[in-house]
């Protein structure tokens, strides 16, 4: 009997918890969760006919400000750009590493968050850098002229040319069995993603499928910017043995900050456009698109994608 009224209270316990949160839910319309990349808020859900009020999760998408500090001098912006709370250290680093304002993770002195002055919000990263020649005004105009305006393919395919990156590793091989994997291997871990169904990803594997790391973000340039940055943070760079898995499509500057990491295979479950693959083309780089399932296309770079040729010899050795 004492058994029995304890185990009672308990469900009225389970009960009251669950209605309390009901409640809240209810008289908070939005509530960001500890890991701050989901926000959980009500909406009207119209299905088969009929309306109701359910819960909902939206990815979190907030302003993150980039700032240089150079050889000691007062930190002075760079950059702002819309992103999914969550390292954001990674992805200030990979940023300006893939930008060119980085070569290299030795002329990174520091890199940290801070608060903003007035609302608290740890919404700023500053980045000490030495060794570098940096023109901070240079750099402001060329990042608000590309933002709001663009720039012609020409000019774009050039200004990539002149920071003289490196064409990536000629020797890596992979098999098509291995990249049809991958689209479903980075679905799996989205885990942001099938929360809201909201976010772009991007994940790092190894020649073999294995998944090394992934990261999401509302921004799919910050997805590949993040993965840069955590090799970078890690002194794992140039990324010259791994292939990289989008979510969206294989786009101009998806294909430029692959190259500046190194990577020389980029696969999208998507189409690449006509620059993307421009690019790709001269420098090097192995370009995949329509990654889905058993089938891809090619769109440069097919040579280090074995044949089933090459695969029976590799088996009979």
């Amino acid at each position: 009997m004492r058994f029995l009224l304890q185990g009672e209270i308990y469900v009225i316990f389970l009960c009251f918890r669950r209605l309390l949160i009901v409640v809240i839910y209810l008289q908070v319309p939005t509530v960001r969760l500890p890991g701050q990349s989901i926000e959980i808020t009500q909406v009207v859900e119209w299905r088969n006919g009929e309306s109701r009020q359910v819960t909902d999760y939206l990815a979190a998408e907030e302003p993150l400000e980039i700032r240089i500090v150079h050889h000691g001098s007062p930190p002075v912006p760079l950059s702002v750009t819309m992103r999914t709370p969550g390292h954001d250290r990674e992805l200030a680093a990979g940023f300006l590493l893939t930008e060119g304002i980085l070569s290299d993770s030795g002329k990174l002195h520091e890199i940290r968050t801070v608060a903003h002055e007035s609302t608290g919000k740890r919404n700023i990263v500053e980045a000490e850098i030495n060794g570098t020649e940096y023109d901070p005004e240079y750099s402001r105009r060329n990042f608000f002229a590309a933002s709001s305006c663009g720039i012609c393919g020409k000019a774009s395919i050039e200004a990539v040319r002149a920071r003289g990156l490196r064409r990536p590793n000629p020797d890596l091989r992979i098999s098509p069995q291995s990249l049809a994997l991958l689209a479903d291997k980075l679905r799996d871990d989205q885990a942001v993603f099938d929360k809201t169904g909201g976010l772009h990803a991007a994940g790092l594997f190894s020649v073999s499928g294995e998944l090394l790391v992934l990261r999401e973000d509302i921004g799919r340039h910050n997805t590949v910017d993040k993965i840069v940055g955590w090799a970078l943070l890690e002194g794992r760079l140039p990324l010259s043995n791994q292939i990289l898995m989008v979510s969206g499509r294989g786009g101009f500057e998806i294909v430029q900050k692959s190259i500046a990491a190194g990577i020389p295979v980029l696969a999208s479950v998507s189409a690449p456009s006509n620059l993307a693959v421009r690019l790709a083309r001269e420098m090097g780089l192995t370009l995949i698109g329509f990654l889905r399932g058993e089938r891809f296309v090619t769109y440069s770079g097919a040579e280090r994608i074995l044949t089933s040729q090459q695969l029976f010899e590799r088996n009979a050795n």
